[in-house]
């Protein structure tokens, strides 16, 4: 029945008229199509016939541009990995054939790390730079070096994006699992290794903070919009970089071996004291970020508040109160029926 009615239906849907309601009343009139003493199904049938023939060139069209869109990405990556592997080649050149002296390379490495796309690498980078300060150690002691280079790592790494949980959560924790690798193969020198990683992380996740909140001062109408789409999450972010720190550490200790669990556990809880200068920095930087930004911020909510008023916003106020409506029914009946049961007892 319900096929019927939508075969009959979709032969006498005419595209000529130019409104949409003249073109669903004339159709479901010549069908005889009366909605209220029909099924479910039926409704169903009716209601997705219609939209199938209205949406029809949209549909298409939206397929159209889902495949170019697949396309533009498969070519952006491809352009985006050609841009990386032509500053790797800029860097070697310079590197092997124009540099001489160890301070000007050193510079150049400053620069190199403030270029390319360091997350693309940053395991890998994370463990060569470990396994030097192995190699050059000659105290027996690796944890100043190795400090000072995982704090740079992370605060090149941390600096120009976002400074949302997510992100910070996979960069400290990409750092740490490759620390925890040549902790594992290293086991002499684990807790060296693991402590000395902790450390400049945490070094550098303050760092990238202090210059965020060193930017907020002179950041431009531009970017302040962009920070504004986040205000709340950031400023909620700010407000547990402690928690974040330590649970990176905690996730990645339940993850290892009972050895390393162990030793970042004592170290995780060690350092639980030793925080007090990232969550004054964070602290901060989100003071600040309100004083400046609140007032930009309400203003947005504004906006925000005339677009509920949109007629997409409008729809969705409707359909949510007809949902409601349809779950009160149902409940009503659930009632009903149930108390008919008890009675009938």
């Amino acid at each position: 029945m319900a096929q019927e009615i939508a075969q009959n239906l979709e032969s006498l849907y005419n595209k000529r008229f130019k409104t949409i309601d003249k073109r669903i009343l004339t159709a479901l009139d010549k069908a005889k199509v009366d909605l209220d003493s029909l099924a479910l199904e039926e409704v169903r049938q009716v209601t997705t016939t219609i939209i199938d023939l209205e949406t029809k060139v949209l549909q298409e069209d939206v397929q159209s541009l889902l495949a170019k869109k697949e396309a533009i990405e498969r070519e952006l990556e491809n352009k985006s990995d050609a841009l990386q592997n032509t500053k790797y080649a800029i860097f070697n050149v310079l590197e092997d054939q124009v540099v001489k002296s160890d301070t000007a390379l050193a510079k150049l490495h400053q620069i190199k790390l403030q270029s390319i796309d360091l997350y693309e690498i940053l395991s890998e980078m994370v463990e060569s730079a470990i396994i030097t300060a192995l190699e050059k150690d000659t105290a027996g002691d690796i944890t100043e070096s190795n400090t000072e280079v995982i704090k740079e790592i992370s605060y090149e790494s941390i600096k120009e994006g976002s400074l949302n949980t997510i992100r910070v959560r996979k960069i400290l924790s990409t750092i740490l699992v490759a620390a925890i690798d040549m902790a594992e193969a290293t086991p002499t020198r684990a807790e060296q290794i693991l402590s000395s990683t902790l450390k400049g992380m945490r070094s550098g996740l303050i760092k990238s903070i202090d210059r965020f909140k060193q930017r907020l001062e002179f950041m431009p109408v531009e970017a302040k919009h962009i920070l504004i789409e986040d205000y709340d999450t950031i400023i909620e972010d700010l407000n547990q970089t402690d928690t974040l720190f330590a649970q990176v550490v905690a996730t990645q200790a339940n993850e290892s071996s009972k050895e390393i669990k162990n030793i970042l556990i004592q170290l995780n809880k060690d350092m639980a004291y030793d925080l007090e200068e990232l969550i004054l920095i964070s602290k901060e930087t989100a003071d600040i970020m309100k004083s400046r930004f609140s007032a930009f911020a309400k203003n947005a909510m504004k906006k925000a508040d005339i677009a509920l008023k949109s007629p997409k916003a409008q729809e969705a106020k409707r359909m949510g109160m007809q949902a409601f409506g349809v779950a009160r029914v149902a409940l009503g009946s659930a009632i009903k029926y149930g108390k008919d049961a008890i009675d009938k007892k």
